[in-house]
């Protein structure tokens, strides 16, 4: 019920989409050229230097290997290739630190910089459906992205380094699903390529659910509530009840969206990804409010006439 009255909530607020596509176009392209400035300044010799064509070549290799359906042992000799590769680049990193030391902390700030101002926007569309939730009320974005920037900001501080090192871990248990797991079977071959790769796409899928389960409740929290940020994401991590729902329903809700971004992002050659891309992130905030106003007996509208109970049943508003 819950993940139902959360696509009518999304169908509801469609036109948010746009709004948060057109923000993210614009920091997008924002990002490009700054990043393009930064890499003819200073890592001109780092992208063309031999150890990195190496690297890229070796992940070509090995994405052509996956196509044709080698054998797990061709993927182990690629394991050791690439590590050696990595190892190699980064040795020439070190000879070279001097020179681009500063390039380097220009990517990593700037990349830093973007993913803040992303996650800022995510926080007024959280305002917005909150606004519209509560009393279908529209909100314009910049109103929205304007109130909320203070708790934004610090909530952003709080959350990207979490996210970051969360995201290096989802990296590390993939590496060793697709690479490791399936060389402790006693076959080899398509299928255990294929056994690889769904174990690292369930590890990520997993573990990206996982955070999701834990976190659902933060934006909520300060922005219904107007919680602080320290005690929303402790609101949050203590919410034990419902857990098992939760993530049954991030789980799934990631499955579609996945399912749903290759698939129309194959069959129109990835025009489509411009709306499906803003619209999961827009249902995944959608699925938050919606579990965060069941959990805390509040009552929200799914559409002009109608408005969900605690209980997640929809109640009809009379004439």
């Amino acid at each position: 019920m819950r993940f139902r009255n959360a696509v009518r909530i999304l169908s509801d607020n469609f036109s948010n989409v746009y709004k948060l596509l057109l923000f993210r176009l614009v920091t997008g392209v924002l990002f490009a050229s700054l990043l393009f400035v930064i890499i003819n300044l200073g890592l001109q010799d780092i992208t063309g230097s031999p150890e990195a064509e190496t690297i890229v070549s070796l992940f070509s290799s090995l994405f052509e290997e996956l196509k044709t359906g080698s054998e797990f042992g061709a993927l182990v000799v690629y394991r050791d290739q690439i590590t050696q590769a990595v190892t190699d680049f980064l040795a020439m990193l070190a000879q070279n630190i001097g020179s681009i030391v500063g390039s380097v902390v220009g990517v990593v700030v700037l990349y830093l910089i973007i993913r803040f101002i992303n996650g800022t926007s995510t926080f007024a569309m959280g305002s917005i459906l909150n606004d519209r939730m509560q009393s279908y009320s529209r909100t314009r974005f910049s109103s929205a992205y304007f109130k909320n920037l203070g708790k934004s900001a610090i909530y952003q501080l709080i959350y990207e380094p979490v996210s970051f090192l969360f995201d290096i871990l989802c990296v590390l248990f993939c590496w060793f699903f697709f690479f490791y797991a399936p060389s402790l079977l006693p076959s080899s071959g398509f299928l255990t390529v294929l056994l690889g790769l769904a174990l690292a796409v369930t590890a990520f899928i997993c573990l990206q659910a996982i955070k999701l389960s834990f976190i659902s409740a933060w934006i909520p929290a300060i922005v219904t509530d107007g919680k602080r940020v320290g005690e929303g994401c402790k609101a949050s991590f203590r919410a034990r009840k419902g857990f098992g729902g939760r993530f049954s329903s991030y789980l799934l809700a990631i499955y579609l969206i996945m399912a749903l971004n290759i698939l129309l992002g194959l069959a129109t050659f990835g025009s489509m990804l411009f709306i499906t891309i803003p619209a999961s992130y827009l249902f995944i905030l959608c699925l938050q409010f919606v579990y965060y106003y069941e959990d805390t007996g509040k009552k929200y509208f799914l559409s002009f006439r109608k408005i969900s109970g605690a209980d997640g049943l929809p109640e009809t508003m009379e004439d």
